[in-house]
């Protein structure tokens, strides 16, 4: 016991002597991105549920995607652990940096993610009671968090960061989407907590949170706009991340719905009644402009195939967006009873799945290959 607690360290041959040891260094460089692969697979299965067409095996396929996502987010949430531990002085370099700081709200929307996910899909294997109890100790973690991203990504942008408008990128939405899903998922906890003042409360905290994203992402976008029509298009690897400003397109139209549904019986009858017509009157004009937004990005990913766009991490951007929207377009479909609806629903969820199947399997290869996880180039 003596000799394991006093023997002296050996520094790495690569390191100078004197430089302290540095322990798993395979996790060095994983940045609080990696949590998008969460997202990516969580969506997966939540918009799966909601889709009007159920084939025979589906309902057992989006359970497998929904214990890959706990999985994965158990996964990750001890390996970012470890890496705080172990690399303190990059995690802080994270922080301080204008590029992956903003990454910090994909904490909040996996721990969300995940939790929605379980009491949609995950209730079938854990019964409807543990599926509650995990949900609301997963949306309870993630709200706070994505609150804090919220509000402390953009001070050390201010205070910090101070990154040039010719930087602005869709991953700046980040941290100010995550109360928007919180918005979108919140509302599947209130049947399930004691009628009256808590399930009023809940709800309008909610609706709270869905003007905290929704304002945040107006003044965002505006920036993001402004960066691609004076600046031109993004670098190749950050090409994916266009996709990105379909999050809160498709979260938000998704919340008014969810909002609109939890309402009913929970609030006086003329507030439940303008709830469920801003639904519409809020959605269907927000998913036409996600329609132009998707054929826009999709033309420059296009673009950016041409001249060599190979995959990275940033491939992940083209899973949960595209997830929200097909949950949006599912509430508009069930709300207004038309096809249109539910046929683009089905449609997205096909290029969701084909976008998810392509980024696992890229991510996986990388991984066994060892090229993952990396410094950013």
């Amino acid at each position: 016991m003596v000799a394991l607690t006093t023997r002296p360290a050996v520094p790495p041959a690569s390191s100078p002597a004197g430089a302290p040891v540095r322990r798993l260094p395979a996790l060095r460089h994983l940045g609080p991105n990696w949590y998008a692969s969460v997202m990516g697979t969580a969506i997966v299965a939540t918009a799966g549920a909601g889709l009007p067409w159920q084939p025979p095996g589906m309902r057992t396929a989006l359970s497998v995607v929904w214990a890959l996502s706990a999985l994965l987010l158990g996964v990750l949430l001890t390996a970012r652990a470890l890496h705080w531990a172990h690399h303190r002085d990059q995690a802080r370099a994270h922080l301080l940096d204008a590029s992956m700081a903003p990454f910090y709200g994909c904490l909040a929307m996996a721990l969300l993610a995940v939790g929605g996910a379980t009491l949609v899909v995950g209730s079938d294997w854990i019964g409807v009671r543990a599926a509650v109890a995990v949900d609301l100790v997963l949306f309870t973690a993630g709200t706070v968090t994505g609150v804090l991203a919220a509000v402390a990504v953009p001070y050390l942008m201010v205070t910090r960061h101070r990154p040039p408008l010719a930087d602005a990128s869709p991953v700046w939405l980040l941290p100010v989407v995550a109360p928007m899903v919180s918005a979108a998922l919140g509302p599947l906890l209130v049947p399930h907590l004691p009628a009256g003042q808590l399930r009023q409360t809940l709800l309008y905290c909610c609706y709270g949170l869905f003007g905290l994203s929704l304002l945040g992402a107006l003044l965002m976008l505006p920036l993001v706009v402004g960066r691609l029509l004076t600046g031109g298009p993004p670098a190749l690897a950050l090409t994916p991340t266009l996709f990105l400003v379909l999050g809160p397109l498709g979260q938000s139209t998704t919340a008014v719905h969810q909002l609109a549904e939890a309402a009913q019986g929970v609030v006086p009858g003329p507030y439940a009644g303008g709830f469920a017509t801003l639904a519409v009157l809020y959605g269907v004009p927000v998913m036409g402009f996600a329609a132009l937004w998707l054929g826009l990005a999709g033309a420059l990913v296009v673009r950016a195939l041409r001249r060599g766009l190979g995959f990275s991490l940033t491939w992940w951007g083209f899973t949960f967006p595209v997830g929200t929207c097909v949950t949006g377009l599912a509430g508009l479909g069930s709300r207004t009873g038309l096809g249109l609806f539910d046929l683009a629903a089905t449609g997205l969820y096909a290029l969701l799945v084909a976008a998810w199947l392509v980024a696992c399997a890229g991510t996986t290869r990388r991984l066994v290959t060892g090229r993952l996880p990396a410094p950013p180039a």
